[in-house]
């Protein structure tokens, strides 16, 4: 088995997706303040390990920008209709990055745009990993069976900090404490648990 397979993540090797958080979205996406501080936690780790970063808007004439709390405000957005992330400004965006093997993936909803987006991805030959508690929708039962087909499908489906922590892989990096300062106090619960009550959780 390929280490690619197994989901080994490099941040040289990594972008990190995130996915129309937009204000007209705030008051229907379930648990939407926790989904967007865990992706902004995201955003946080990926500009300490040099991470490149893409961030979507879906259709912002009529739903608003991304918003402030996700802390991406002078980050470049590409807009979009469709429910993929993998536009053609973006596509050229990946094609800049010559040692890209994992879409490391956050934001909304799960059951449309991440969806859309993870099986696009590995369509190019690419793992994704779906940071589990930086997704959401607005129904929880949407949300529930798109984690378990994203997983079918063979997607990476995971925590921030498990993520986190693959990706700095040693204690003694450098960076590790400022990565440390930002996972100190666990990410904020959007109710992941009760829903998977009963089944096995899929996590990696």
């Amino acid at each position: 088995m390929s280490l690619a397979r197994l989901g080994t993540v490099f941040p040289r090797s990594s972008v990190l997706f995130l996915c129309d958080m937009q204000e007209k979205f705030r008051p229907n996406i379930a648990h939407f303040p926790q989904i967007v501080a865990v992706a902004a936690r995201m955003l946080q780790v990926a500009q300490v390990l040099e991470i490149p970063v893409v961030v979507t808007e879906q259709y912002p004439q009529g739903l608003g920008p991304t918003v402030p709390e996700l802390g991406a405000e002078g980050l470049k957005k590409f807009p979009k209709t469709c429910f993929s992330m993998l536009v053609p400004e973006v596509e050229r965006e990946l094609e800049a990055l010559p040692h890209l093997c994992s879409v490391l993936l956050c934001g909304i909803e799960t059951q449309a745009c991440i969806m859309s987006t993870a099986l696009d991805a590995m369509e190019r030959g690419l793992d994704v990993h779906v940071v589990a508690d930086a997704c959401s929708s607005r129904s929880q039962v949407d949300r529930l069976a798109a984690l378990s087909r994203l997983r079918q499908s063979g997607t990476f489906i995971t925590t921030s900090e498990g993520l986190i922590l693959q990706l700095v892989r040693d204690a003694a990096d450098p960076r590790f404490r400022q990565i440390q300062k930002l996972i100190k106090d666990p990410a904020p619960d959007s109710c992941l648990l009760p829903l998977f009550q009963g089944q096995s959780t899929g996590f990696s």
